[in-house]
């Protein structure tokens, strides 16, 4: 069951906090400040002031102020019944239990937002919370209308998505159980200077193109397939379909979009259904006042305008439609419109987005080979999210938001929560204040809705200014000498009489009356700024605004300024001090506490580089600067945040491109070689999935447009070969193996050699020669007896021992 939860309690106890401070401020007293004369001014000083409608309440006293805090009233006597001290209330008149389903018999029961009726009854100044839940169900029912650009350049297109309608019908069947699709085709006005008016071109504005020279007359849109669950249908009427061929690059798209979103008998959109308008589209569309250049002056008015042949029978006499004007009628049919271009015109309709609300935008390839990723990545990012909008805004009634995300964190001043799964529940309070009192017995009401739901939250407003003493009042009562009307507890009496009872003449001065009239001894007659009459001060009129008070001290043009206006225009001013609305704080009023404009496109506070105040935020980080501090080519992590545009952009990877968004407006560069001495760049580098490295450097324009300068590839090295591994591996081992066996026989044949040569050295140095033995003794001779041996002519030496 819903109920208002912690914040209502929190809210309680700041209300109490606040009437305690203002009670006990020095010599302050908001409420007896105002000097009101009546019971319903006094409920407009401030929420804290209540009103005594006793009779005889402060007679002991001559200047005693009905206005008063009510435990000041009580104190002094006031009782409790005469105390007028109304207060803001909550009723919740429909309080309905969220679905978990969309699909089933309870289909036309789902309930997506909690609760679903409130009455507020409000009284000036007071603020009261109330709290709502939202919840995305599962298996909820899909009718998907697909709006193609039939222009030549969409020829190939064309070809692509023949059958579109089964492929399509598959993949949504994995998110929906009940699926419609619709078919519709655009090209442009026809008539010049925006298509071909010649004869020749009537029947055949290709006529005389040689690259392909027939095609259908021009048209601005054409109805051609109700939503139906019948997906050969949708095959067949699109493989009759044949494109057409107009004069200037933009498109008469928007026209298309309009009357596919209020046309909604024609198209078949259901109640119990998303309604998801698919726009495809390669060049950018005609705007309001571009019909002038045709000789169109009248203004789109915003309704359906198909014929029998279901085509678009004000084409060329009605302008094309405003961006406000598509807003708020697909807002008002609850149609999430999805933009599905060419690359090059990402940004353009990027743009286009932050100024219609419930619009995405997905990148279509060049022959629309992705339209169905891009679908179904488009319906899973709308899925994802939930925007609240408010219809019907009472000017008089302020609101602020804060949220509460499936994380759990409170998040002040946002209406959305982002990165949802479907079956999440998230929660939203909301702060409601009225700043004024609307003519007596006018009621207001306003519708909180979540973007492109069917399901809203109805408030009706109710506000307590009146004083309940008031149906009590006596006209020429004789308590105020019969010339003046008693109402609670005080004579209001005719003109040219004045006095608690009525009872003295304008224009009378005395003495003693003139003391009363002054604030402090010393000090001025009504501040000099009006006169004693019958022991009261009469206010001069003033033509910067109303001066009051009991001595006319008070005024409220007196307060502080922005740019001229007082209390910037979000405020009242109150006897010089502003009292600011709610969102609004300040002297002047003019900081804002919405910190939705300091979220930056990454769904961080200022991009976590500095804080919001006042809306805007301010950079704590050194070197960070832009709207939300998404500039700093300095930080630590510049490359970081800058890489998953580089991947979306260039590669068409990362997490920007799951949903194919590229949610980046960063310009990008890609060149064949990186200069990295670029004065003021800074050099990223980064490694990809496949192990290459990819390099970039981020610097700043003039223009404050970020420049990202990157190579077109990453460098990569190739892959190595298994075998050619195997084989140096081998031829490796076999190498060092031959090596080490040279090695070794190397030195085994120096070790020999220098032996050698060391015997040989040796042996040089030796005493003795090889034919001298030292050891070797010459032997001796004695001859006994001689013998000639001469007569055989032959030498005989011999010897005996």
């Amino acid at each position: 069951m819903w109920s208002p939860g912690p914040w209502m309690w929190r809210a309680a106890v700041c209300c109490a906090v606040l009437e305690l401070c203002l009670r006990t401020a020095a010599g302050l007293n908001i409420c007896m400040s105002g000097s009101a004369t009546s019971c319903e001014e006094c409920l407009l000083i401030h929420p804290s002031c209540a009103w005594c409608a006793q009779e005889d309440f402060g007679k002991r006293r001559t200047l005693e102020s009905r206005c008063d805090f009510s435990q000041n009233l009580h104190k002094r006597g006031c009782e409790e019944r005469f105390i007028e001290y109304p207060t803001s209330k909550l009723s919740v008149l429909v309080n309905r239990p969220l679905s978990s389903k969309g699909s089933g018999s309870t289909q036309g029961n789902v309930v997506q937002i909690m609760p679903q009726r409130i009455s507020l009854s409000l009284r000036p100044g007071d603020q009261t919370w109330f709290g709502l839940q939202v919840r995305q169900v599962e298996d909820y029912p899909v009718d998907l209308y697909y709006l193609m650009d039939l222009s030549l350049s969409m020829k190939d297109d064309l070809d692509t998505i023949r059958n579109l309608g089964t492929k399509l019908a598959q993949e949504m069947g994995k998110l929906t159980s009940n699926f419609r699709l619709g078919f519709g085709s655009f090209v442009d006005k026809n008539m010049s200077p925006f298509s071909y008016t010649s004869p020749k071109y009537q029947e055949n504005p290709c006529n005389g193109y040689k690259p392909f020279p027939n095609c259908v007359p021009t048209f601005g849109f054409r109805h051609i397939l109700p939503l139906t669950d019948k997906v050969d249908s949708f095959n067949q009427e699109v493989q009759k379909q044949m494109v057409s061929r107009n004069r200037d690059a933009p498109e008469g798209g928007f026209d298309a979009i309009l009357q596919a979103a209020v046309c909604k008998k024609e198209i078949g959109w259901r109640k119990e259904a998303y309604h998801l308008l698919v726009f495809a589209t390669d060049d950018v569309p005609h705007l309001a006042l571009d019909g002038r250049l045709g000789g169109i002056v009248q203004p789109h008015d915003g309704n359906c305008h198909l014929n029998e042949k279901n085509e678009y029978s004000a084409s060329t006499t009605m302008d094309y439609p405003s961006l406000a004007l598509l807003g708020e009628k697909l807002a008002e049919n609850n149609i999430f419109l999805i933009f599905a271009v060419t690359k090059r015109l990402y940004i353009i309709y990027k743009n286009f987005t932050a100024l219609i609300p419930g619009t995405t935008v997905e990148i279509l390839d060049q022959d629309s080979k992705n339209v169905i990723q891009l679908i179904v990545a488009a319906y899973n990012n709308i899925r994802s999210k939930v925007e609240l909008s408010v219809w019907d805004h009472p000017e008089d009634i302020s609101l602020s938001f804060t949220a509460t995300c499936q994380d759990g964190q409170t998040l002040p001043g946002l209406r959305k929560c982002a990165d949802l799964k479907i079956g999440d529940t998230v929660s939203f309070n909301v702060s409601v204040e009225a700043r004024s009192c609307p003519p007596r017995g006018t009621d207001q009401s306003f519708t909180i809705k979540p973007v492109g739901f069917k399901d809203r939250l109805e408030v009706h407003v109710e506000y307590e200014c009146d004083c309940d003493c008031s149906r009590k009042a006596q006209a020429n009562s004789s308590l105020c000498s019969s010339i003046g009307t008693y109402h609670c507890g005080t004579c209001q009496c005719e003109p040219g009489y004045l006095g608690a009872r009525c009872e003295c003449q304008e224009g009378e001065a005395r003495s003693v009356y003139l003391s009363a009239c002054r604030e402090a001894e010393g000090k001025q007659i009504c501040s000099g700024r009006g006169e004693c009459s019958c022991n009261q001060c009469v206010c001069y009129e003033s033509e910067f605004g109303k001066i009051y008070g009991a001595f006319c001290e008070c005024d409220d043009f007196s307060c502080a300024r922005h740019k001229g206006v007082l209390c910037s225009g979000h405020g009242e001013c109150h006897c010089s001090e502003c009292k600011c609305h709610a969102g609004f704080i300040g002297d002047n009023c003019n900081c804002s506490t919405d910190t939705s404009s300091c979220v930056s496109d990454d769904g961080k506070m200022c991009s976590g580089r500095g804080k919001c105040v006042c809306g805007r935020c301010q950079c704590t980080e050194p070197g960070a600067f832009g709207d939300t501090c998404e500039k700093c080519p300095t930080c630590p992590d510049a490359c970081g945040t800058k890489r998953e545009c580089i991947e979306c952009r260039l590669f068409n990877s990362g997490q920007f491109a799951d949903n194919r968004t590229c949610q980046c407006k960063d310009e990008i560069i890609p060149v064949e070689t990186l200069n990295t001495e670029e004065p003021g760049a800074v050099l990223c580098l980064y490694k990809t999935d496949n192990d290459c490295v990819m390099k970039f450097t981020y610097s700043e324009h003039a223009s404050g447009q970020s420049i990202l300068t990157a190579l077109k590839e990453p460098e990569c090295s190739s892959g190595p070969d298994a075998m050619m591994v195997l084989l140096a591996v081998v031829g490796s081992i076999l190498l060092v193996g031959v090596l080490l066996l040279a090695a070794w026989k190397l030195a085994i044949t120096i070790h020999d050699r220098r032996e050698f040569a060391r015997f040989q050295s040796a042996r040089s140095r030796a005493r003795y020669e090889m034919a001298s033995n030292p050891l070797y003794k010459q032997t001796g001779s004695t001859s006994f007896g001689e013998t000639d041996f001469d007569m055989y002519d032959k030498p005989f030496n011999g010897g005996f021992h």
